[in-house]
């Protein structure tokens, strides 16, 4: 059985894996299809936020999907999808055809995540909890931080279109694991029509703030007042029907704290992870290939912690370990605060900040998971997710605005932003009550 279980478990990483890969191996990308199709840098930047748009859009009505449907067949339609969109993607002829099939991954990218945290909490014991979501965390930390490094070398050697056949052979081996150790349960429904309500006025009203935040930076701050749109279409759902379970799973004793803390760490994370690549080669002078391996002691270093802390985790409790790392990654903030040395003085500041997101984000999931009512795992996993991506976007806007408007201080400026909002984030997690272990 235990053999079984950790299956899934590889199976709910790989599919955080692709999740993750495909949100950020485009980036590098993005030039050469800029070429290849003779499209404008204004088309071109929809190839990113057609994947982000239906993953912010989509989360909750994919969460509440997950909990009604049965996991194994969700997850073959899934992988079955996200396959087929992504093989549209690299067969692109026009910009057209590539922004449709991104929006596609998206949608099918929002399930995807969904699934994977619930897969995680129902296939290990309680007392294991922590180390499945180490590894699943370990997993998401490589494919979405690695992906611009990884995808250079694709661009550059096979071409852009082989960025998106990448994900395909991993996506085969969820499937399969996926098929030999699930259960066959009832056939599919489809979503309810009520949700798509949902998905256009909370989805909306995100998508318009990313929106407005993106394009404020890239062409006219104007578009900021497409921001505003966010309140009315926010105000609608809030007072629906369908927000009522989003609002008792938040006021669910432990649930909030971890979605507050989710969404600080990712926009200071995610500050810096833009900052990077234009303060290594256009402020140091650094080559491309130089500010890939500076990027890398990011990932590393988390990798090297994330399963090592879920192992310490289910002997001590997954909330001293996610505060522990909330105080190694303000660390490694304030150390890049103080940095006045190039690429090599920034590697080992930049692998303080991995190591302590090693040993933070698994076990905040895990925290968080814990504490959610049973029957709503998959509106928790997706609720998380939801504030994970919007961390991601909001904290990529601030960076490309302290870029343009701060040039060369941009990374001191950041990381005093970053540190600011972990140690927002550690105190939330400290404050936060666990309740008892779900399924325990």
């Amino acid at each position: 059985m235990e053999r079984s279980r950790w299956s899934l478990v590889v199976a709910a990483g790989l599919a955080v894996f692709v999740a993750q890969l495909d949100a950020t191996i485009v980036n590098i990308a993005l030039p050469s299809i800029q070429d290849d199709l003779a499209t404008s840098t204004a088309a071109v930047q929809w190839v990113v936020l057609g994947y982000l748009t239906p993953i912010i859009g989509l989360g909750l009505c994919a969460g509440r999907w997950v909990d009604a449907v049965d996991p194994r067949r969700a997850l073959a339609l899934t992988c079955t999808g996200f396959a087929l969109s992504t093989a549209a993607a690299g067969l692109a002829p026009g910009i057209g055809w590539l922004v449709a099939a991104r929006v596609v991954q998206g949608t099918f990218g929002a399930v995807l995540l969904a699934l994977s945290s619930v897969l995680a909490t129902v296939s290990v014991r309680p007392d294991a909890r922590a180390r499945a979501f180490g590894v699943i965390m370990l997993f998401g930390t490589t494919g979405g931080v690695t992906g611009p490094v990884v995808g250079g070398q694709i661009v550059e050697s096979l071409g852009w279109p082989w960025v998106f056949y990448l994900s395909i052979p991993p996506l085969a081996v969820v499937a399969l694991l996926a098929a030999g150790q699930l259960p066959l349960g009832d056939r599919l429904t489809w979503p309810q029509r009520r949700w798509l309500v949902e998905a256009a006025t909370f989805g909306g009203g995100a998508i318009a703030v990313l929106f407005g935040l993106s394009f404020a930076v890239t062409e006219s701050p104007v578009w900021l007042i497409v921001s505003v749109l966010a309140v009315p279409l926010v105000v609608t759902w809030y007072r629906g029907a369908d927000a009522v379970p989003v609002r008792e799973l938040l006021r669910t004793p432990g649930v909030l704290g971890p979605h507050v803390a989710l969404a600080l760490v990712y926009v200071g994370i995610h500050v810096l992870v833009l900052v990077f690549p234009f303060v290594l080669q256009h402020g140091l002078g650094t080559t491309p290939g130089t500010a890939g391996l500076v990027l890398l002691a990011y990932p590393v270093a988390a990798l090297a912690t994330s399963y090592a802390a879920g192992m310490v985790a289910d002997r001590v409790g997954t909330k001293p370990v996610a505060v522990a790392g909330a105080a190694v990654i303000t660390v490694g903030f304030v150390l890049l605060l103080l940095a006045t040395g190039g690429p090599a003085d920034l590697f080992w500041r930049l692998a303080v900040v991995g190591a302590g997101f090693g040993m933070f984000n698994g076990q905040l999931q895990v925290f968080l998971m814990g504490n959610a009512p049973r029957e709503r795992l998959g509106l928790t996993a997706a609720t998380s997710s939801l504030v994970r991506q919007l961390g991601n976007a909001f904290g990529s806007a601030a960076g490309a605005a302290l870029w343009a408007v701060t040039g060369s201080s941009a990374l001191r400026w950041g990381a005093a932003l970053a540190a600011a909002s972990m140690v927002l984030a550690g105190f939330v997690v400290a404050r936060t009550r666990a309740r008892q272990e779900v399924g325990s």
